[in-house]
């Protein structure tokens, strides 16, 4: 599972062909042992968990970033290599 972007310690992946367990695309945040899957389009929360300041600046960063990470999706669900995301500074 590559890592996409890292940020105030909170590292963001793409599955590979991750197309069937969340049926929609979406990433994986982590913070200090703990994960959150968000889904792209939205920015809500699949499964898991994160501390509430962490997941506003998740949601903030796919806000931003929503194109790219539709393009990362693509890519992954192909098998093909992903871009790195800029994180928020």
């Amino acid at each position: 599972m590559p890592t996409i972007s890292m940020f105030f310690g909170i590292i963001i992946r793409m599955f590979y062909r991750d197309n069937k367990q969340h049926n929609l695309p979406h990433i994986h945040a982590e913070y200090q042992g703990e994960v959150a899957v968000f889904a792209i389009m939205d920015g809500i929360i699949l499964d898991g968990s994160l501390p509430n300041p962490k997941r506003k600046l998740v949601e903030a960063w796919i806000e931003i970033h929503r194109d790219d990470l539709l393009a990362d999706w693509q890519l992954a669900v192909e098998g093909a290599k992903v871009f790195k995301i800029k994180g928020l500074e």
